[in-house]
């Protein structure tokens, strides 16, 4: 039974980088299901990489391959790998932090380095700037359609050897929960947060709480307001802030049909933390 490939990159779709992958990827086998992540992650933005990944994985079926390329050492000594998951998923990478947040939430098994003296497109050995067409879409297509399996990927690599980004932890505090502003949902820039909803509520808060809510960036307090703890948008006015759980059980932040990271100039990073204290 052939199995699904999913296609993540920075490429866009303003020229054909992706439609290269996919042409390669039915060459290999015309009848695989092919579907898209997304091609708009930020240019060389790992971190953007890993956490769509982190947004999206779970909810595909077993044996789902994901190919994902954002990839600004292209060429150099980085690793390929496949990373080998639970619900045996899988993804087809540069191993260049992009699996930070799978590590860190358990959901990685196995990692092998991609052989390329096998699973590379023949005729591009002297090709050394589109990796996403020569090395990761042509091994994710062979791994989806199941001309090799795991082990024809290559060696296995130690887990503990995979490449990572920087990660923080949140800090609860006697009367206050600190952590960091991870992503934006887009669309609508929403803050989300790296608090889970878990410690969120074992820390004492509640939906209906009144909420201080600070905004800190490089020790400048960028925003500092009160702010209902909500379970949807429906229970503040439009345009009023509302803290809530947001689809991946994480604490976020939005502005009910406005956009807060336009409003207030809000960005995403390790630098970018905010902090929920109850108004008692």
């Amino acid at each position: 039974m052939l199995n699904k490939l999913v296609f993540q990159s920075d490429f866009g779709l303003v020229d054909g980088a992706v439609s290269a992958m996919k042409g390669i990827s039915y060459g290999v086998c015309p009848d695989l299901v092919i579907s898209d992540l997304t091609h708009d992650i930020p240019a060389f933005n790992v971190w953007e990489a890993s956490y769509r990944l982190h947004q999206t994985v779970k909810f595909w079926p077993e044996n789902t391959v994901f190919v994902s390329v954002v990839d600004p050492g292209v060429g150099s000594k980085r690793k390929s790998v496949v990373a080998k998951l639970k619900g045996n998923k899988y993804v087809v990478t540069p191993d260049n932090g992009t699996l930070t947040h799978l590590f860190i939430t358990g959901e990685i098994v196995e990692l092998r380095e991609i052989d390329e003296t096998i699973n590379r497109l023949e005729g591009s050995e002297n090709m050394h700037t589109f990796h996403g067409r020569d090395v990761y879409a042509y091994t994710g297509a062979r791994l989806a359609s199941n001309v090799i399996d795991f082990e024809g990927v290559g060696e296995l690599l130690p887990l503990d050897e995979v490449v990572l980004l920087e990660v923080e932890e949140p800090i609860v505090s006697e009367d206050q929960v600190t952590g960091s502003i991870d992503i934006l949902d887009i669309r609508f820039g929403s803050l989300w947060t790296n608090i889970s909803s878990e410690l969120f509520f074992e820390s004492g808060f509640q939906f209906g709480d009144k909420l201080n809510v600070r905004i800190i960036y490089k020790d400048r307090v960028l925003y500092n307001n009160y702010v209902t703890f909500g379970k949807s948008f429906s229970e503040v006015n439009i345009g009023e802030a509302i803290v809530y759980v947001n689809s991946l059980n994480y604490i976020a932040l939005a502005i009910n049909q406005g956009n807060f990271s336009r409003a207030y100039n809000i960005e995403t990073g390790l630098n970018w933390l905010i902090d929920f204290r109850k108004v008692k």
